[in-house]
């Protein structure tokens, strides 16, 4: 078991656990919310922006271990509000060019930093 702290341009967790876990030829990605990691603050403020900006953290962390959003064999969307599938469900689907892994989603009472959105994904490396 490999774990991964420290993936350039994605943001630092920012709590007691691993940006992901390498085990065998499965990467666990811990979920990515909406952290500009520039700025370490969440910057957009529409649902949309917040899940452009989760993806771009999500290939970052995919990149540092040569892997992309191709492999995702799972992920799991949390959303605030429900309400709000409709918007990101577009989104996502561009981000996955085609590309269909099984996915959850559910809404939460809440998502750390106030975001709206958090996304996880379970990766098959090669």
């Amino acid at each position: 078991m490999k774990l991964i702290n420290n993936a350039p341009n994605a943001p630092a967790a920012i709590g007691p656990y691993s940006q992901a876990v390498k085990t065998g030829n499965l990467l666990f990605c811990s979920g990515q919310i909406p952290i500009d990691p520039a700025t370490g603050k969440i910057e957009a403020t529409t649902v949309e922006g917040q899940a452009e900006q989760v993806f771009v953290n999500i290939r970052a962390l995919l990149a540092s271990q040569g892997a992309e959003l191709s492999q995702v064999v799972k992920a799991t969307v949390f959303l605030k509000e429900m309400a709000d599938f409709p918007k990101i469900n577009p989104l996502y689907e561009v981000a996955f060019a085609g590309h269909k892994p099984a996915r959850s989603t559910v809404q939460v009472a809440g998502l750390p930093l106030g975001a709206l959105i958090e996304i996880e994904v379970i990766v098959e490396l090669e």
